[in-house]
């Protein structure tokens, strides 16, 4: 049975014959060795077709296409036109080697050409690819390469998708970043107090802040050139005329000893360096706040910016994050806590090895939820939010709108929980609270719709009248649209003309009733029973009625009785 190749190239489709081999017995150890050796193997595999793509963005969707498993039109009509023909109801002759298991099955589903993919075509199939530049005419020796490179480029572009908006990359690096900065600028903090405290030792407990430390060195410098000169710039920097007196008068009587000028300088220069991280530091926190309303604002109004992004970072992605079930996003960053490596190279529980309680909650810990929870609640606390951040995470990840109202009512009933566990008040449903957040959404959205269009009518009636004032010199009192955005006369009038309708389309059914017309699917026999009842009752107040008189009349006889 004769064995052809399908190789699909970055330039093309391209179809060889492996002729003389006899796969029954053979080791594919020899021809592993014997494909290096392009004079054997020339012998035994040789080119029968060969059709290049016609654009780069053919072959990207060529490329695709293979990736994914499925046989495209181009592929089937090559495989048809070189490959022998097939009589009715007779087996074919020769089978095709193919790379990929999901293209051999699918190429066999749709043509009936039997695939096979196996060590043995593998090995032929690197050989191709190895001498694919030699069996090929009129190419040249860069031609191929920059082919693989564009294609690569191209195909790396089309499988990573994203928003530009939504990069989650960018909130886990900053959240590192962030974390190392707030290690570096204590340690570095703690180096500047070390330092200045040889010359300086009193500021310590006067100036507690690390930034507002480092900036109170740099100003001062030498303790013994601080006067009453320098005061205004002190209390600038500190904030607090009673506190930048005494840094002063401590100054006066500090027991430090003296630094050289050489000394000074370094400290000088390392406080401003501990200075320029902490502001970067704030910069980067603002960063990381945008970043995280942009990708998840749902999480980010639940749990918190910083909260929110170690999540994403600890999970890998947003993605990944959303798929994560409540139960394991409650323990995400405790697995230290839950999982141990025995001598063994072992993977087993720590917390069943040494008999004591599984971690109840991870990174979520650092919420204020968790902290505001009595000692007794913390675990249910934990559970909950855990829940609760796993629903907001999946929404901010396949919801196309950008929109914070989903967090902010998870966050109400994450507050309702906390007062039922203290208080015992009763939470409202999760099903009530969705549909009140859904329902806000969507009157933003509609709102946005609304002020968009009511902004293009204005615009256009704006100018309207400006065209009408340069004709008529009396058109400034027909204003349409007031400047603070109250209802313009046009709308007005067209409420009165409402109101007017509706005043006649009840005079009409009034005349109906009397002379017991029908309109517009009002019964006139009900209008008329209707008026005689408000006649009968009018009658009987004013004392017109058959009825009432005969009361009357019993009445008067009654008195008469009684005066006899």
């Amino acid at each position: 049975m004769a064995l052809y190749l399908l190789y699909e190239s970055a330039s093309g489709y391209a179809l060889f014959l492996a002729h003389g081999i006899d796969e029954i017995g053979q080791n594919t150890e020899a021809v592993r060795n014997s494909v290096t050796d392009l004079n054997r193997f020339g012998k035994v595999v040789k080119l029968v077709a060969f059709t290049p793509f016609e654009s780069a963005l053919d072959a990207l969707n060529q490329c695709n296409a293979i990736s994914e498993g499925h046989m495209t039109d181009e592929l089937r009509n090559f495989l048809e036109l070189t490959l022998p023909k097939v009589k009715d109801g007779k087996k074919p002759k020769f089978s095709l080697g193919v790379a990929e298991p999901k293209i051999g099955s699918h190429v066999f589903e749709v043509t009936k050409i039997p695939c096979q993919s196996n060590e043995f075509v593998l090995e032929l199939i690197r050989g191709v690819r190895l001498h694919f530049d030699r069996f090929i005419e009129n190419l040249k020796p860069g031609d191929l390469d920059k082919a693989q490179l564009g294609l690569g480029h191209s195909y790396s572009r089309a499988k990573v998708k994203f928003n530009v908006n939504r990069v989650d990359n960018m909130v886990i690096q900053a959240i590192f970043l962030l974390d190392t900065l707030d290690k570096d600028i204590n340690s570095f903090s703690m180096r500047v107090r070390e330092w200045y405290s040889w010359h300086f030792p009193e500021l310590v407990k006067i100036v507690n802040d690390n930034y507002l430390y480092a900036k109170v060195s740099k100003f001062v410098e030498n303790k013994s050139e601080l006067f009453e000169d320098k005061l205004p710039g002190l209390i600038d920097i500190v904030g607090d005329e009673d506190k930048a007196k005494e840094i002063v008068e401590a100054a006066k009587a500090s027991m430090g000893r003296d630094l050289s000028p050489i000394d000074l300088i370094n400290v000088k220069q390392f406080a401003q360096r501990v200075m320029d991280l902490s502001e970067y530091r704030k910069k980067l926190y603002e960063y990381l706040v945008t970043k995280m309303n942009d990708i998840a604002p749902n999480l980010a109004a639940l749990i918190g910016e910083v909260v929110g992004a170690r999540l994403i970072s600890h999970a890998g992605s947003l993605t990944n994050l959303a798929k994560c079930p409540s139960s394991t996003l409650q323990i995400l960053g405790a697995e230290k806590a839950l999982f141990s490596v025995t001598q063994n190279h072992s993977f087993g529980y720590r917390a069943l090895k040494t008999r004591g309680n599984t971690p109840k909650y991870g990174l979520i810990f650092h919420s204020s939820f968790i902290g505001r929870a009595s000692a007794r609640n913390k675990g249910r606390m934990a559970r909950y939010l855990a829940n609760k951040c796993s629903i907001a995470s999946r929404i901010d990840c396949f919801l196309d709108k950008n929109t914070t109202a989903f967090g902010e009512k998870l966050r109400e009933q994450v507050e309702e929980r906390l007062d039922f566990y203290d208080k015992g008040v009763a939470p409202r449903k999760n099903i009530d609270v969705m549909k009140t957040a859904l329902e806000i959404s969507l009157n933003k959205d509609t709102d946005m719709d609304v002020d968009e269009s009511a902004l293009k009518k204005s615009k256009k009636k704006k100018s309207k009248v400006e065209a009408a004032e340069d004709d008529d010199p009396m058109a400034e009192d027909k204003t349409i649209v007031d400047t603070n955005g109250d209802v313009s006369e046009e709308l007005k009038s067209e409420k009165k003309k409402k109101k007017k309708d509706k005043r006649k389309s009840e005079q009409e059914l009034d005349e109906a009733a009397e002379n017991g017309n029908g309109v517009n699917g009002f019964d006139a026999d009900e209008g008329t029973a209707k008026k005689k009842k408000k006649k009968k009752s009018k009658d009987e107040e004013d004392g017109d009625h058959p009825a009432a008189s005969e009361g009357k009349k019993k009445k008067k006889k009654s008195r008469s009785v009684e005066d006899e």
